[in-house]
């Protein structure tokens, strides 16, 4: 019996220090730096949004520092969020990417084997040359619910939005290849057509010319109407309210290979729910904070716009 309890004492003694290890290792999570109200990182400016409330908080709950890697996305038809994030998290740039969109497509085995790294602060030319081995994604728990809203320009805002149908007649602006162009586009066998003009993503500033009254409506995402709205507290354009019934929830996602690190974020994610506290800050974050929504994974979202 003594040699048994001398064993258990001694793995424990082991044991301690690994766990104070632990412990002490920053909490690393990627973030996009140009993201606002979700995240941004600009030189001269403390880093600010959602997610960087949100990262703090759960790294406080986990007792442990966190370390945010920023990169950059880019907004073009050829970017793709699943196999940026993979690349990342594959190269052990952090253990966790925050703000992800979940959908089925967006967590499936990539068809790639290996990715290129998107580009990230401290990145050397060697970086953004490289391909990454990748791995598999596994999400956290959803934490907040991202919609696409119909945004008025100041000729419209008396216009009532209940359904999109409600924008024939009007001038509509939609960024081309994005989600809200292929919703608009395909509405009721192509009846909004002849009133869309396309825009080129991050070219065209397509909520500056709805304010500048270029137009009547958008239909975009509505963390992108908050950051807007911040930014120019006297803008003509206004929300009508209606949300297209077709949303994504946003989680974390890390690699497979780390449950643990899932399992503890989950469960500081519910406490921080339970207290009401993410709410909290998306009203601190100008946020129009919106709780996860079933199904926590979208599902084909393309086939879902087309029925529609």
């Amino acid at each position: 019996m003594r040699g048994r309890l001398a064993a258990l004492g001694l793995a424990a003694m082991l044991a301690t220090p690994a766990t104070v290890a632990w412990a002490a290792d920053p909490l690393s999570i990627c973030l996009d730096e140009d993201r606002p109200p979700l995240s941004a990182h600009h030189k001269g400016q403390a880093d600010a949004g959602f997610d960087v409330l949100l990262a703090q908080a759960i790294a406080d709950r986990m007792g442990r520092p966190l370390r945010i890697q920023w990169f950059e996305s880019k907004l073009d038809e050829d970017s793709s969020p699943q196999l940026e994030a993979n690349a990342l998290l594959s190269d052990g740039r952090c253990a966790l990417v925050g703000g992800y969109a979940l959908t089925t497509d967006s967590l499936v085995k990539p068809g790639l084997k290996t990715a290129r790294l998107p580009d990230f602060a401290g990145a050397t030319r060697d970086d953004r040359r490289r391909r990454v081995e990748l791995g598999v994604l596994t999400p956290s728990r959803p934490y907040v619910y991202s919609p696409m809203t119909v945004v008025l320009g100041p000729k419209a805002r008396e216009r009532k939005i209940s359904d999109i149908g409600d924008l024939a007649g009007l001038r509509l602006a939609i960024e081309s290849g994005s989600l809200g162009d292929a919703i608009l586009m395909t509405f009721d066998r192509g009846r909004l057509i002849d009133d869309i003009t396309h825009l080129v993503p991050a070219r065209d500033d397509i909520l500056g010319a709805l304010d500048r009254g270029d137009y009547d409506a958008t239909l975009i995402d509505l963390a992108r109407f908050d950051a807007h709205r911040t930014a120019h507290p006297d803008t003509a354009i206004s929300a009508s309210g209606y949300y297209y019934p077709i949303g994504a929830n946003r989680a974390y996602v890390g690699l497979g290979s780390d449950p643990a690190l899932i399992e503890a974020v989950n469960k500081a994610l519910t406490d921080l729910a339970a207290e009401g506290k993410i709410a909290e800050f998306g009203k601190q974050a100008g946020l129009t904070y919106l709780p996860p929504r079933e199904p926590a994974i979208l599902g084909d979202v393309w086939t879902k716009i087309i029925q529609r």
